[in-house]
């Protein structure tokens, strides 16, 4: 049996398969997190639910600037939210 990594959500901490997160990174030129469509790009990244609910939270309570500890953009929020 094949070993499925779980990933926790930053904002509702619910534990799933990676493959059911959405994925952000930090880019390395700017220090902005931009969406990591294919779950390949390095460096520190960040999951969130693929969920509107989640989406919205994480934009009000800044998640993703507390976890991965640089800005993050309105517009990467409604990147999010087109990714659903």
């Amino acid at each position: 049996m094949a070993h499925i990594p779980l990933r926790m959500c930053v904002v509702c901490r619910e534990r799933c398969p990676a493959s059911e997160f959405l994925r952000v990174v930090v880019d390395k030129e700017s220090q902005t997190v931009i969406p990591d469509i294919h779950k390949k790009r390095e460096g520190r990244g960040a999951y969130i639910c693929r969920a509107s609910e989640c989406i919205r939270k994480a934009e009000k309570r800044r998640s993703f600037e507390r976890h991965l500890k640089c800005a993050a953009s309105e517009e990467l929020y409604r990147q999010l939210e087109d990714m659903i």
